[in-house]
């Protein structure tokens, strides 16, 4: 009964703070809060925990999932605690904060919303400050050798940017949220640069014309080292070689930034030195190559079944379904198909560009009130030429393809986090979903 009781109670909390407290992932812009006075105060409160413990900080338009899970996972590999705080989740909430690729407990979840419930009342922080605020509490708590920090949105103003890691890492910077980041390439540059801090080395992985002088004036003006990932040593190292079971094409960009901030974490004192004899090559390639395995990171080019080929993908923007779509070409099969939905507030028109024209669609939207309405995204690509079907959700989309499809089909989910989510839940909770 008591543990009955203790979940009944998690459960409550939990789907209080989403309800009190709405989640950018949830309701979209209007949960945004730029800013870190409320998670400077939050942190204070708490003891200051992320003083405790060293942490990288990452940010980017795309790739930070990959790149936090991956270094994550080498790290780990060498016998260091290594904490993880990443967003959004998929299932679970408790993917979000991770130690070692386990997932905080529901104990730990459910006491800290507990003790903290009157602050939070009082000060009224963002979702994203009160889990930024639990990930650092828990980490300190578990006493991790260090965390790899994802931010939320942007970097200048994003709760996670309190702290001053031993390494920045900047992935790439692509038009998106421009509501908030920015409308051009520099502008939001700008704002991911914001995680630079004074004398601490930085990483980007991609850069182009219009986002160099950004990260070079803001790395010299902070006395920071900067190294473009794909101006290094490892300019050249493919995906392949690490035979990594992150099967997406643009791992290869995400791979040569992990290399890149392994090659600086390597030569620096206070780290190495938690690292006592783990630190090799063969250790750092062996949790590189099993990330997805050791973190349980989910949606990134993932089969999800075979005969028929089901594939989904967390892509949502233009610069990553660009490189999703042009792998999705290459693929072999008899029909290629396409569950796809948006959310609302996303330009769509670069998007319709990368579209592959040969396959059939069924449009359709995610169980979020951020979802663009399937109706809106049949008309839009139906006026653009591409054939498909409107079905009311991911689920009755999955069953509209079990009835028509063969062994040597090809179906893709994608376009948004939300159509994944919505898409690994429905799948596992029916054994044999294809075979029935």
């Amino acid at each position: 009964m008591k543990n009955m009781f203790n979940i009944e109670i998690y459960n409550r909390e939990l789907e209080w703070i989403f309800n009190q407290f709405p989640s950018y992932q949830k309701v979209g812009g209007r949960a945004y809060k730029p800013g870190i006075e409320t998670m400077k105060e939050f942190d204070a409160k708490l003891g200051n925990p992320h003083k405790k413990f060293m942490t990288i900080h990452i940010a980017g338009t795309n790739g930070k999932g990959s790149v936090s899970h991956m270094l994550a996972s080498a790290l780990s590999q060498t016998g260091l605690k290594v904490g993880l705080y990443t967003s959004p989740h998929l299932i679970d909430f408790r993917e979000r904060i991770k130690i070692n690729g386990e997932m905080i407990s529901k104990e730990s979840v459910l006491d800290f919303l507990l003790k903290w419930k009157g602050f939070m009342l009082e000060q009224k922080p963002s979702f994203f400050e009160i889990t930024t605020a639990m990930a650092f509490d828990y980490f300190e708590k578990e006493r991790v050798d260090i965390a790899v920090i994802e931010t939320g949105l942007g970097g200048r103003l994003d709760s996670t940017n309190v702290i001053t890691p031993v390494l920045s890492i900047i992935t790439n910077i692509a038009l998106d949220h421009c509501e908030h980041l920015g409308f051009t390439l520099p502008e939001i540059a700008t704002e991911k640069a914001g995680i630079i801090k004074p004398e601490i080395p930085v990483v980007v992985g991609e850069v182009t014309n219009q986002t160099r002088a950004v990260f070079e004036d803001t790395a010299a003006g902070r006395n920071s080292l900067l190294i473009f990932a794909q101006e290094s040593r490892f300019k050249d190292v493919l995906a392949s070689e690490y035979n990594l079971d992150l099967k997406g094409d643009y791992q290869t960009h995400n791979i040569r930034t992990v290399l890149a901030a392994l090659y600086v974490l390597g030569h620096n004192q206070q780290f190495m030195s938690k690292t006592k004899h783990g630190w090799s090559d063969e250790n750092l390639r062996e949790g590189i190559s099993h990330a997805a395995r050791n973190t349980s990171l989910r949606g990134r080019w993932e089969q999800l079944h075979e005969k028929p080929d089901v594939i989904c993908d967390t892509g949502h923007n233009a610069n990553g379904l660009r490189v999703v779509f042009s792998q999705l070409r290459r693929q072999k099969a008899g029909r290629l198909f396409i569950i796809l939905g948006f959310v609302a507030e996303k330009d769509l028109e670069k998007i319709f560009g990368y579209m592959p024209r040969n396959a059939y669609y069924f449009f359709t939207q995610a169980s979020t009130e951020r979802a663009l309405p399937a109706e809106s995204l049949a008309g839009k690509c139906k006026s653009l030429g591409f054939e498909g079907e409107i079905q009311a959700g991911v689920g009755v989309a999955l069953e509209a393809f079990r009835k028509i499809c063969k062994i040597d089909d090809l179906l893709f989910i994608g376009g948004s986090t939300f159509i994944v989510a919505d898409a690994i839940n429905f799948l596992e909770n029916r054994d044999n979903f294809f075979a029935d």
